[in-house]
């Protein structure tokens, strides 16, 4: 492919963009939904060929999904260097997405082959390598769009790019879930549907899962292969930026690109607590969850009275208030707090970092009620994804932002890279935490709401720390 440089008298919204977005509402739908499940399925539903069960225990399994995580956000390294370096961002994010796809197949396939726990490593083996091409280049791709003419809406760009993130996560939120345990009881919504796809899935009798894994997987994967065709035939809409060749690993060691990279990790460091935190509303509140009253209430339309599963409600919630949160901040929170002070980048990470400090502290007086046999509604947990999730947009969205202004102009992939390794090693922060604290019963030391206790203390310490060292921080921005 010939490429191109984005054409600086382009004022308005670059033809490519809704290509992009609808690449990045597949991946997202995919990755999201079946790290929604994931836990669930292997401490419940994991069988080997021959209809054994072979499940994992909760703590290992929670270990393990974060292992899966960071490693999926720590692929983009390399997809940041290929990008860069040699295929340009376009390959880099076509030939990744094809093996993204086979890593789907072999999930969906699990339970027909071979032996379970081999076929689901190597799925997420696949998903995770596929994420490296993707996840750094989609970004870095949407900033190359944009020049002086048009830069004005970046912000609303990135901002919109978020939103498809989290459209693309609340469907998958809301399905993927559904799909794995929805089962045919009287009265339950699974055997309203099930009328309905009685000719894809057979007959079934009361008490029987109606989908099951093999479509739980398998319906994000069709969509991602969809979205990969999609992303192909927008390949003439797009400015594209040719890789640097070797010239790029001299460029790399430049000390103004050292310098500049130093200065980012100083300020990613902190996004790595925040994201060892995060995270963990799929797997440390996600178990919580199961000890609530889930019922929805009765002036709920459509779903009112039904019991929503506990794998829904971060992943329904989180993206839900993402998509309510990000114009709300952006059109009057952001211009309110501007009235007393200057909200810079730094200044809304750092409020950002105390934000998640409060919500485990509201999920820490849920799990000592729940210890002391009160009965709480999922509600609860519910108002702490709100503010869980308003640290999301402040912490998030602008470090996304921040990373692309702040990287070096031929190093823009790369440096979305690193902003997604905050998040693996926020996740391997959690994963080696979780192994440690395994005693021989497979069972944590740290029980119940002293678990929570640690990480919300931990998380206050280093908001604390975060104010003086964005206070004292300095650079210039990089655009195209």
């Amino acid at each position: 492919m010939a490429y191109r440089s984005n054409p600086l008298s382009t004022p308005g919204m670059p033809p490519g963009i809704p290509y992009i977005i609808g690449n990045e509402f597949a991946e997202r739908f995919s990755f999201y939904g079946m790290r929604s499940i994931l836990l669930v399925y292997m401490t419940m539903y994991l069988t080997q060929p021959d209809g054994s069960l072979d499940v994992f225990g909760n703590k290992e399994a929670e270990a393990w999904v974060h292992l899966f995580v960071g490693s999926a956000y720590l692929f983009p390294i390399l997809g940041g260097l290929l990008s860069d370096a040699f295929l340009g961002k376009y390959r880099t994010i076509l030939i990744l997405s094809i093996v993204y796809c086979l890593g789907h197949a072999c999930l969906a396939l699990m339970g027909w082959y071979g032996e379970t726990k081999t076929v689901l490593l190597l799925g997420l083996l696949f998903i995770a390598f596929g994420s490296g091409g993707i996840k750094p280049c989609v970004s870095a791709h949407v900033g190359d769009q944009f020049c002086t003419a048009n830069l004005g809406l970046l912000p609303k760009v990135f901002g919109l790019f978020y939103l498809s993130i989290n459209v693309g996560a609340f469907c998958s939120g809301l399905l993927t879930p559904f799909l794995l345990e929805a089962r045919l009881d009287e009265g339950t919504m699974g055997a309203k549907v099930y009328p309905y796809f009685q000719w894809l899935v057979g007959p079934k009798v009361q008490g029987d899962l109606i989908f099951g894994h093999h479509y739980a997987f398998g319906l994000p994967g069709i969509l991602m292969a969809l979205a990969t065709l999609l992303f192909w035939m927008g390949r003439h809409h797009f400015a594209h930026i040719p890789p640097e060749g070797k010239s790029y690993f001299r460029g790399l060691l430049k000390r103004e690109n050292l310098h500049a990279l130093a200065r980012l990790w100083l300020i990613f460091s902190f996004v790595v607590l925040f994201w060892a935190l995060f995270d963990q509303i799929g797997t440390l509140w996600q178990i919580q969850c199961r000890e609530l009253d889930r019922t929805l209430p009765a002036w709920l339309p459509l779903f009112a009275g039904h019991e929503i599963l506990p794998a829904q409600v971060s992943a329904v919630f989180n993206p839900l208030f993402i998509l309510l949160l990000v114009p709300i901040f952006n059109r009057f929170i952001y211009p309110w707090i501007n009235r007393f002070f200057p909200l810079t980048q730094l200044r809304k990470m750092g409020i950002g970092l105390w934000l998640m400090v409060l919500a485990f502290l509201i999920a820490t007086g849920v799990q000592e009620c729940v210890e002391r046999g009160q009965s709480l509604h999922v509600g609860w947990q519910i108002l702490a994804c709100l503010v869980l999730t308003a640290s999301e947009v402040m912490v998030s969205i602008t470090c996304l932002e921040f990373a692309y202004t702040q990287a070096p102009r031929t190093m823009k992939s790369f440096v979305m890279a690193l902003f997604l390794l905050t998040v693996s090693l926020g996740n391997y922060l959690t994963s080696a935490v979780k192994f440690i604290l395994i005693d021989e019963s497979g069972n944590s030391r740290l029980q119940g709401s002293e678990e929570f206790w640690f990480w919300t203390l931990l998380m206050a310490a280093g908001s604390a720390l975060f104010i003086e060292v964005a206070r004292r921080y300095r650079a210039p921005e990089n655009l195209q």
